[in-house]
This record gives C-alpha cells, structure tokens and sequence, in this order.
C-alpha cells in the first residue's frame, strides 16, 4: 500500500484565525474552544484517501498536542510520526523501540540544547517558558524572535542543531531530527511504497525530499530533485489541502 505522508498545520488543517470559509469541520479543541479546522471538503477527501493508501501525519507538534486532534470519531491515523519525527505513534501508543532510536540520534546534540535552553531562559524577549518537546528538541516563544535568535546564534553550536522560526515561535533541533529522516526510517519498513508527501514550510523541507511525489505551495520554492515530480500550489488554485487531497486520489 501506498503512503501519504503529511504535514499537518497549514497543510490539512488550519488555525481558526485562518479564513478557510464558512463550510468547515472542527478537529481540535484547546482549553473549550476550538483552535483549529478543517474544510468539509478535505475532511470527505481524507477519509477517501485513508481507504486506498497509508495515511501518515508527520507533525513537528509534540505528542500531547498532536493526540489533540480528531480527524473523525470514528477513525484515528495507525500511524503517525510526532515531534519532528522522532516518535512513532501506532494506533496512539508511542513506540518505545522507535523512541530510543531517536534519542541516540539526538544525543550528540544534547550539549547544544542544554545551552539553548539555558540562553532562553534569560532571554528577556521570551513569552512563554521553555520546552524540551518530547525531550528532542526546546521550543518557546519571543516577542522579539530576530533578537532572540541573535542570542542563540551567538552562544550555540550550530553544527548539531539548527535554528527555527515560525511567526512567534522559536525552535532548537538537533540536525539529526528532522522529517525526512522519519520518514527515511519508516520506508525501511515499507520498501515497496510509494511515498506521497505533503508540506507547507521549510520544516516540511526533508519531508518532501523524501517522496516519489511531493505537493507544496508555489511559495516555498521547492523545485524537487531528479526522479521526483513536485506539484506546486498557489492560492489561485484553492484551499491547499483541498487542492492536493483532489489531485492525490485523481492518482
């Protein structure tokens, strides 16, 4: 059976501050309210897609964030990778063999993180208290990302981790973590797959990489390398998850 191996937020569901029309389908509450949508078409079209390959979340969410989400009552993923790749959920028990791999992966890093973490500590620009997401990767956030990343520059050693931004957050994560190589480890067990992939960031970067096919927005600028078809997307074209899901089945 073939796999889809997706990102989620930006790519198959959407913020609520996100116009994504009146015709949408709630999958995930935080706190009472609800935080994040699907469209009603993308919501039919995944189900479609479920039924005819493997469909794999790939998520830089932490595991707690990610068991938020509710694609349907009446279904969960069987598999998904969490926290950049470096946890395996199967029907939505992590994977203790998967786990421990990934923490020898990340082990070289961990001096790096340490000082990361100890950086965003003091920084004075930071939002919200520093997290070691699943305990792979720090994240938290700044009102002042450019500065606060500055600082980090200045005082970690960027050969095992790589600096992230994303609106108001900020990510530390070792090289050796990334979406790519989850998926990279998965085909492992799955050698006769196709890999269809999606992704809308530069954290999606590795991802796509991966895949026999890979579907991004335009805007990314990800042209693909050779023996792989891209297929790119700009809004004048629809709602991006609408717009692959479509083209994926039409497959």
């Amino acid at each position: 059976m073939d796999i889809f191996a997706s990102d989620l937020d930006n790519t198959l569901i959407y913020s609520y501050k996100r116009d994504i029309g009146a015709d949408k389908i709630l999958v995930e509450r935080y706190e009472g309210r609800g935080v994040s949508f699907m469209t009603a078409k993308t919501h039919h079209l995944i189900d479609k897609v479920r039924k005819v390959m493997r469909f794999i979340p790939v998520t830089t969410r932490s595991t707690q964030q990610y068991r938020r989400i509710l694609f349907s009552p009446d279904w969960i993923p069987q598999t998904a990778l969490t926290a950049n790749g470096g946890v395996l959920l199967r029907d939505g028990v992590s994977d203790a063999d998967w786990y421990a791999t990934s923490q020898t992966y990340t082990q070289s890093a961990e001096p790096a993180l340490q000082r990361a973490q100890e950086v965003l500590e003091r920084d004075p620009d930071r939002t919200l208290d520093v997290r070691r997401v699943d305990g792979l990767f720090v994240f938290t956030k700044s009102a002042n990302v450019p500065a606060t990343l500055e600082r980090l520059r200045a005082a970690v050693d960027d050969a095992q981790v790589e600096l992230f931004e994303n609106g108001a957050k900020v990510y530390v994560v070792p090289r050796a973590l990334d979406k790519g190589s989850g998926v990279r480890r998965l085909r492992q067990q799955y050698p006769q797959a196709r890999v269809f992939a999606a992704g809308d960031s530069v954290f999606d970067l590795p991802l796509l990489k991966q895949a026999d096919v890979a579907f991004c927005p335009q805007s990314l600028g990800y042209t693909g390398h050779a023996g792989q078809e891209v297929v790119t997307v700009t809004p004048q074209d629809g709602i991006f998850s609408d717009v692959i899901l479509q083209n994926l089945l039409h497959r």
